[in-house]
């Protein structure tokens, strides 16, 4: 099974829309969850958090393994370059971003002392517990979900309503389920 010309496998938007609606879970327990600060101790919103951040990981590993053997389709007939690339730009910063992001809140839930448990099972620590210099992951682990991820996926979603509902082509429904 592979890409088509008009579409994505259904592997691939399998994939895609396990990263939606996990990224989904993920900012609501993020959004809901308590301020984290020095004395915190985890709970299970935090725990949640974490074990989803590390599903996030898992998933977005498989995607891109599943991408390297299953290229994206071509683009659509008519797209001006600057769209072509700006795409992939798009695509592949969120790729880096759903890696970098749930690392770094592994780092820092490990600097913190936070167990990472996928459901049940408990990863090993990426950091010692305080150790010297590991204070800043869980700074930028914030910043970049917020601005960087939350930015990306805007413009990602606004590119695919652009298509459907202004150029009214056929670049949204590649990725819809059942298409």
């Amino acid at each position: 099974m592979s890409n088509t010309t008009t579409g994505y496998t259904g592997t691939a938007k399998a994939l895609h829309w396990t990263i939606v609606a996990l990224l989904i879970v993920q900012f609501i327990a993020a959004w809901t969850m308590p301020d984290i600060k020095r004395h915190t101790k985890p709970d299970t919103l935090i725990n949640l958090h974490i074990s989803v951040g590390v599903l996030i990981l898992f998933v977005a590993v498989l995607r891109l393994t599943w991408r390297a053997g299953h290229p994206e389709p071509p683009p659509e007939d008519g797209l001006p370059p600057w769209q072509v690339q700006s795409a992939r730009a798009v695509h592949w910063l969120l790729y880096a971003l759903l890696f970098v992001l749930p690392v770094l809140g592994w780092l820092n839930a490990s600097w913190r002392g936070f167990p990472v448990i996928m459901f049940g099972l408990e990863l090993p620590k990426l950091l010692a517990t305080r150790a010297p210099g590991g204070g800043w992951t869980g700074d930028v682990h914030a910043l970049l979900a917020t601005y960087g991820l939350l930015t990306l996926v805007g413009l990602h979603v606004a590119a695919a309503l652009y298509h459907y509902f202004i150029r009214r082509d056929g670049v949204l429904q590649r990725m819809l389920p059942g298409r």
